[in-house]
């Protein structure tokens, strides 16, 4: 086999951690030039920067990979492209060498005829002639994978002695035990402080209280400089965001200068308009960490009404339940259905990081969005959030109608309406016979009209189908969007919302370094320098649920929630436990969700007051679909009784031989050796949902559905088919509850239309997503267990049977 065949048939390596060094990497000696042998893998290009920062923060030897030498070919090529054709050729090379400035060491001679490099390799002092270094090839064969050549892996000089790191003897008590410069970390930590306003003084003076109550220095960045800092802060305050007159020409080398935190754009075409997609690497590790197998939720319609290019954000939830953006997209405001150009490259981002990354829930705030392209990407559920609804609704009332009692009238009827809709007792015309009955408020009907009466078609549509997220979610994403404004929004010249450059410089930048500090933990030591753009606290929902429930007195149509700031004060709220209940706080007045409404709510349900909310509601629906799913397809069911079959019999036999008997004789037995051969019956209870309350079903109405029809008396044949189980130990039932586990996984319906509850520390769950096969055993259908004589195993031969007594098989026996 010739070199390149050997190469081209390496496996591609791409670990799962978000940074990974040689270490992390099987490698494979393959014969090189001259009969050497190179010592080379394949990863992903995408992932060469993983790489580097990964072999960087090496702990045995801390240091950093600078680019010494780089070629690159047009991807356009006018000959037949070889098969060894290289596209990119990267060489990078330890920030300690290759030059040795220290005594008696050798320097290569000055290139002064080369131009001024744009990142330097390396200060001239930290030179030491490190000899480690490793190429990267981008093959035109595969130009989506990287080969690298690493020959040279260790932090050693030319005489093979180690030249600096703890290992080298003459850098101890010098900055050449510590890699050349600081961390990325510290960078964004001391980039984000001076971005929100805190001064050169205080952050060195913080830095050096920590620096001092650990002993010392232990590693590069405990030996940050205030020149340093200042330095930072000086670059800061001359960066400017127009680069051109022209705002268009201005984005265009926004974009080439920030290639690291664009992951999609495309400029204006005679076909498409302009879309820009921002994710920094902090927003990709947040996304990764907080949106593994949990949600993510969209804010689509930020700036409609002040920026020229609203702003679409992408969120997670941390652990507090408060959303982080992970994402920004800019795009003009007609095209903002067209979530298909920019979600695929989301998405492949992420993956790219993390293989096993998978979504649990996408949720939305607009029903025109693309849930289709959602679906296929993510290829998980998509919910609906309230929240920008009821806001809208909510803040209009309080500013257009100032009649108090006619206020709480409308809110009143327009929860039950949304209500009516989502239980699917009502449409559109709940919507019309409200503007009837309220035309004397013209100020609020002339706004519901002209705004949301053409909406309401898609609104009604997608509240009957789509499962809802719950008031944690819509409380956590309207704070942000009140924190964006605060901070996105403060110019004094409001002309310069109109230029695209700045809304995507200040989103780098002053944004992102408030969404930083909101999850920096120690960021209660610049208290002193607090603003209104610092997040403080749990979000409405958290709060409430601090407030005790002793606090909380109802009183028909009204709720008192004393405050717990002034215990001498209360808050009124109205129509407590409805979808637009209404507080005299001024939070509320704005138009949110407030803590006290939210707890009020609370506990109008658990007292039986109020009925459960719709996200819950809904859940329970999805959870009686899927219990009267009707049974899969005959192949379906034949292949999951054969495997059920299979797997039975590896385990009996394996068993038996563990028990030292023979297999035969407790594998399969005669019609004549079975003690009861009289048809087994199932007890089965369905709890069925009306109006988001469960009403005890009777046992007789549903003798004929698949989930609960009793099986009729087996003939020869039947026990032929499937041999009765004999008695085994203890330690054979729990074998046995697998394979029960296994036909229940068979005959399960497809993944869309499994539901997860998601619950929190006693609180609603978040949406309707994936239930697992115990939990919805538990949650509507409960099985009687056998009595003491029969085994565990004789429970996994009834499931068998049921399958083959399945409405599908009596069909086909019957052809």
């Amino acid at each position: 086999m010739t070199r390149w065949d050997e190469i081209l048939t390496l496996p591609v390596q791409n670990p799962t951690i978000l940074e990974f060094s040689a270490a992390d990497i099987t490698w494979s000696m393959v014969e090189g030039w001259k009969d050497s042998m190179d010592r080379l893998a394949l990863i992903p290009f995408s992932r060469v920067g993983d790489f580097v920062r990964g072999e960087s923060n090496n702990k045995a030897c801390p240091t950093r990979f600078h680019v010494e030498a780089r070629r690159r070919r047009s991807p356009t090529m006018t000959c037949k492209p070889k098969v060894d054709g290289i596209l990119e050729y990267i060489l990078y090379w330890c920030s300690f060498g290759p030059d040795d400035y220290r005594k008696g060491g050798a320097v290569r001679p000055s290139r002064s005829s080369c131009g001024k490099r744009k990142t330097p390799a390396g200060r001239p002092n930290t030179k030491r002639g490190c000899v480690c270094h490793f190429i990267v090839k981008r093959l035109i064969a595969e130009p989506s994978l990287a080969l690298v050549i690493y020959n040279h892996n260790k932090h050693v000089d030319k005489k093979g002695t180690p030249c600096h790191g703890p290992m080298d003897k003459m850098a101890v008590g010098t900055k050449a035990m510590f890699a050349p410069y600081i961390s990325d970390e510290l960078l964004l930590e001391v980039m984000s402080l001076l971005y929100v306003g805190i001064p050169v003084e205080t952050i060195m003076q913080r830095h050096t209280k920590m620096v001092e109550k650990q002993g010392g220095p232990s590693n590069r960045d405990d030996l940050l400089t205030h020149r340093y800092v200042r330095r930072l802060e000086r670059k800061m305050r001359r960066s400017v965001y127009e680069l051109d007159d022209d705002d268009a020409v201005s984005m265009n080398k926004w974009v080439e200068n920030n290639q690291d935190c664009v992951f999609f754009y495309e400029d204006f075409s005679d076909n498409d308009t302009f879309v820009l997609g921002i994710q920094t690497d902090w927003q990709l590790q947040q996304m990764i960490q907080y949106g593994n197998r949990s949600l993510l939720a969209s804010d689509s319609k930020f700036g409609t009404n002040k920026l020229k290019y609203p702003v679409h954000s992408i969120l997670v939830f941390d652990q507090q339940k408060n959303a982080i953006p992970v994402a920004w997209i800019i795009t003009p405001n007609f095209t903002h259905g067209e979530i298909h150009r920019w979600m695929g490259a989301l998405y492949d981002r992420v993956r790219t990081k993390d293989p096993m990354w998978q979504l649990g829930g996408f949720i939305i705030d607009d029903p025109l969005t693309d849930m289709r392209t959602i679906r296929e990407v993510f290829q998980c559920p998509v919910l609906i959030s309230l929240w920008r609804v009821r806001h809208a609704w909510h803040k209009n009332l309080m500013s257009k109608c100032s009649d108090f009692e006619r206020r709480s009238m409308m809110a009143k009827r327009l929860g039950e309406a949304i209500s009516s809709i989502c239980r699917g007792n009502g449409d559109i015309e709940l919507f019309q016979a409200f503007l009837e009955d309220f035309i004397d408020c013209s100020g609020f009907v002339d706004y519901f009209k002209a705004l949301w009466l053409p909406r309401l078609g898609a609104w009604t549509d997608i509240l009957k189908t789509n499962p809802l997220a719950t008031a944690e979610v819509a409380s956590a994403i309207e704070r942000y969007h009140h924190l964006l404004k605060l901070r996105l929004l403060n110019e004094a010249d409001e002309s310069i919302y109109q230029r695209a450059d700045w809304l995507v410089h200040k989103l780098g930048t002053k944004v992102h370094s408030y969404c930083w500090l909101d999850e920096f933990s120690g960021k209660d030591s610049f208290s002193r320098y607090w603003r209104s753009e610092w997040k403080t606290g749990p979000n409405p929902w958290q709060q409430g649920l601090q407030i005790p429930d002793s606090d909380i007195v109802i009183e028909g149509n009204c709720a008192r929630v004393v405050c717990q700031k002034h215990k001498e004060k209360s808050h009124a709220i109205l129509n407590p436990g409805s979808e637009l209940a209404l507080c005299d706080c001024s939070w509320s007045r704005k138009g949110n969700l407030c803590k006290h409404a939210m707890k009020s709510a609370k506990v109008c349900r658990d007292r039986g007051l109020a009925p459960p909310s719709l996200a819950l509601l809904r859940y329970y629906q999805a959870l009686a679909n899927v219990v009267h799913c009707p049974p899969s397809d005959s192949v379906i069911c034949d292949h999951a009784i054969a495997v059920a079959v299979s797997v039975r019999t590896q385990l009996d036999a394996l068993l038996s031989a563990t028990n030292g008997s023979s297999p035969d004789t407790s594998l399969f037995k005669g019609p004549q050796s079975t003690s009861d051969n009289e048809p087994r019956e199932l007890d089965v209870r369905e709890a069925h949902i009306e109006n988001g309350s469960e009403v005890p079903a009777d046992e007789d109405s549903d003798e004929d559905s698949p989930a609960c029809k009793k099986r009729k008396p087996r003939g020869p044949s039947d026990e032929d088919e499937i041999a009765t189980a004999t008695q085994v130990s203890e330690a054979e039932s729990s074998q046995a509850t697998s394979i029960r586990e296994l036909d229940r996984s068979q005959d399960s319906p497809a993944p869309q239309d499994r539901v997860r509850r998601e619950t929190s520390d006693g609180y609603e769950g978040t949406a309707v997503m994936e239930i697992s096969d115990d939990e919805e055993e538990t949650a509507a259908v409960q099985i009687t267990q056998p009595s003491e004589s029969e085994n565990s195993q004789a429970t996994c031969v009834q499931e068998v049977d049921r399958n083959q007594d399945s409405p599908a098989r009596q069909e086909r026996g019957g052809r």
